[in-house]
């Protein structure tokens, strides 16, 4: 039992370590952000959202975003189709894009983008909205559409 106990808490333990969103850093203005990165986003700083990835820690002060955009990239499973089956035709692959535009600390313009999974994307836009002030800017109609 006391085992039991242990390895529980050594298991939130590591939850604990790794709070903030799964995402992806797929490209930007920014000095040293090289292609897609693996990395995690916790938007619940004292007044900054912090960018964790192997390359270090980025902080981005809410008050400095300008712009908040999200966009889809929506493809048909055509590989999937071939390789396992037909009816993959009938659905479609989604991947989540949120774009950041904001001043740095020398007041230069700055663009980041990455890639948010599809269970995070609605917390992570309500989130940065509610704490920059800034409403999201969709790209196209499609994630306005409900879904069904």
């Amino acid at each position: 039992m006391i085992r039991g106990f242990i390895v529980a808490a050594l298991c939130c333990g590591v939850l604990a370590a790794q709070a903030g969103f799964k995402i992806e850093l797929v490209g930007g203005t920014l000095r040293g952000l090289t292609g897609r990165t693996a990395a995690r986003l916790d938007p619940g700083g004292a007044g900054s959202m912090v960018f964790h990835s192997a390359a270090g820690e980025l902080r981005i002060p809410f008050q400095s975003v300008r712009i908040l955009k999200y966009g889809q990239d929506v493809d048909r499973r055509y590989a999937e189709a071939v390789l396992v089956s037909p009816l993959f035709l009938l659905s479609k692959s989604r991947k989540h894009f949120i774009t950041l535009m904001f001043e740095d600390a020398e007041a230069q313009p700055q663009a980041l983008v990455f890639r948010v999974e599809q269970r995070d994307v609605h917390s992570v836009l309500a989130i940065l909205e509610a704490r920059t002030g800034k409403p999201v800017e969709y790209q196209d109609e499609e994630p306005r559409k409900p879904r069904q």
